[in-house]
């Protein structure tokens, strides 16, 4: 979804392809997750892998920076931009325990859920709660629509599914959140019908384990 996301803001049109799911025609961007017609173009052997702009490319945060850096989502100057890559990190670090929630035994998903809430409560969103509270600006970086805000409205959106009341002691980042998601590229992407993907369900992990671990 980082990568799908990112995407749609930026009017990139795109088709995902998944092994096991099939494939299509693809379009300006594919975003490709294990389709057997790739042959040696996963660089590192790990997916995803994004053809874009005659390149195919890997790695989770190179395909993040080089469409942020291309649609104006990295800031006007190296200060925001650091900044932003500084937020990103951040944030994925929760993200990915988001992401490996699914994969984890089920008597250990619950306790997950419980140590995923006390770190976006205790270490993360504080810091963007006080970042939007006192800067004084429209967006986590500036007055412009950043890659970081992308990610944080993401990792927002996984941990409600989960835990509802997430943000009933952040007052700015939930009038964040309706800010972000009413922007119309990104309202678009997360209304029923869109290329948003469902939360992972058992069919999904069963698929991802044949894949990668036959």
């Amino acid at each position: 979804m980082k990568l799908r996301l990112s995407g749609n803001f930026t009017w990139v049109p795109f088709h995902a392809v998944g092994r096991g799911w099939g494939h299509g025609d693809r379009k300006e961007i594919s975003i490709n997750s294990g389709s057997p017609f790739l042959g040696n173009h996963l660089l590192f052997q790990q997916v995803p892998m994004v053809e874009i702009d005659g390149m195919k490319l890997v790695q989770t945060r190179s395909i993040l920076h080089y469409i942020a850096d291309k649609h104006h989502l990295f800031g006007k100057d190296l200060k925001e931009r650091t900044l932003i890559d500084m937020y990103v990190e951040g944030t994925l670090d929760l993200l990915e325990l988001i992401i490996m929630h699914p994969f984890l035994k089920p008597d250990d998903q619950q306790k997950e859920v419980v140590n995923m809430a006390q770190k976006a409560i205790i270490r993360y969103f504080p810091v963007f709660e006080k970042v939007l509270r006192d800067h004084g600006q429209r967006f986590l970086v500036g007055n412009e629509l950043s890659l970081a805000d992308v990610i944080l409205l993401q990792t927002i959106l996984a941990l409600e599914e989960k835990i509802p009341n997430i943000l009933s002691a952040f007052p700015h980042l939930q009038e964040f959140t309706v800010k972000i998601s009413n922007i119309p590229t990104i309202k678009k992407f997360l209304e029923p019908g869109s290329k948003k993907k469902p939360p992972p369900d058992d069919i999904y992990v069963r698929t991802v384990y044949n894949i990668f671990m036959p």
